[in-house]
């Protein structure tokens, strides 16, 4: 079969491997598309956490059911069933999945980023991280995994109806995550330096308001919208250590601040500053099968919409030659798909 990997930053290469077949307990995926994702921007790149080179990449993933392992269970799925991969393997066994929190466990395997993903014509997953939709297309079912992570955070933040919601960064997950944070009732305000992306969020997504630090004081403007009462949840989805701290700006008192996105950078902060407003400052990662049950649902009754993010897509032949455009902002890219066994 087809594999691209990622032999280190900057250098893919495709290559001919033994096709996968079907593990003891596990399914066969015909993977039909590939969503690219910041972790996938960042492997190339060379600056993503958690993260060792040669490896194939690929962990938004929809394909179809083609061949089933030894004592799998198949009670929920049959051959040719159109699915969507849930890409983070969970021991379920140390503390963090013992309290039911299998998104951060503590020997946590993502596929396509601690261990080969799904950038190949075939991968065999546990059929407990396979999971059927009904009603949505193979591009909606893999990007369910990015709005799940979006999904995790506003749980995270324990918004309410009513609530004032900032969203820091229009990037995928800060999508994901303004339209959940709609979704609780929110009113959400996103801030971001890309005057495209806030228009975006307007006209595609709905939010109430949006703020550009570039042409207004985004403390002043936060304000204003709140009635001098900020933000009671605020979720930083930019993974900029300058952002994620002077985040504690835009924060309520008794307000709820997550990260969701990633910094390999040291964080510091004025402690009187989030004393004073009893902060809670966390920190959100993956996300959890309830989380995408919940996307699945939300899709499905329009609370949420996926394809709208779609803004690039190419063959998996073609992607090697695409890909590093899609690094650069001025291409545009909110989401690349692509496209494989059609």
């Amino acid at each position: 079969m087809k594999t691209v990997v990622c032999q280190e930053p900057y250098k893919f290469t495709m290559e001919e491997t033994a096709k996968a077949s079907a593990k003891e307990g596990e399914v066969l995926v015909r993977i039909r598309r590939i969503g690219i994702c910041g972790t996938d921007l960042h492997a190339y790149q060379g600056n993503q956490a958690f993260f060792e080179y040669p490896r194939v990449l690929g962990h938004e993933l929809s394909g179809e059911v083609a061949e089933f392992g030894a004592d799998a269970d198949q009670s929920k799925l049959a051959l040719g069933d159109n699915v969507l991969i849930v890409p983070y393997l969970h021991c379920g066994t140390c503390v963090a999945c013992r309290r039911g929190n299998t998104n951060c466990c503590a020997k946590m395997q993502v596929i396509g980023v601690h261990q080969d993903g799904g950038m190949c014509e075939y991968i065999s997953v546990p059929t407990s991280h396979v999971l059927k939709v009904e009603n949505l297309s193979l591009d909606a079912m893999a990007l369910v995994e990015c709005l799940a992570i979006g999904a995790h955070a506003v749980r995270r933040a324990d918004i309410q109806k009513g609530d004032n919601a900032l969203v820091i960064g229009a990037g995928p997950i800060g999508l994901a995550t303004m339209q959940f944070a709609k979704a609780a009732g929110a009113n959400v305000i996103v801030l971001d330096l890309n005057q495209e992306r806030l228009d975006f969020c307007q006209s595609d997504i709905g939010v109430a308001a949006t703020v550009n630090p570039k042409n207004e004081d985004a403390i002043a403007k936060i304000s204003e919208l709140t009635n001098g009462e900020f933000a009671t949840a605020v979720i930083d989805a930019t993974g900029h250590a300058g952002s994620m701290m002077g985040a504690v700006e835009y924060c309520a008192h008794s307000a709820n601040l997550v990260y969701v996105g990633l910094s390999k950078d040291t964080l510091s902060y004025d402690h009187p500053n989030i004393h004073k407003r009893e902060l809670t400052i966390m920190c959100s990662r993956n996300a959890t099968l309830e989380d995408f049950q919940h996307v699945a649902d939300c899709l499905n009754d329009g609370r949420a919409k996926s394809t709208c993010m779609i803004t690039h897509t190419c063959k998996f032949e073609d992607m090697i030659e695409e890909f590093p455009a899609w690094t650069k902002p001025e291409t545009g890219v909110i989401k690349a798909m692509v496209e494989l066994n059609d």
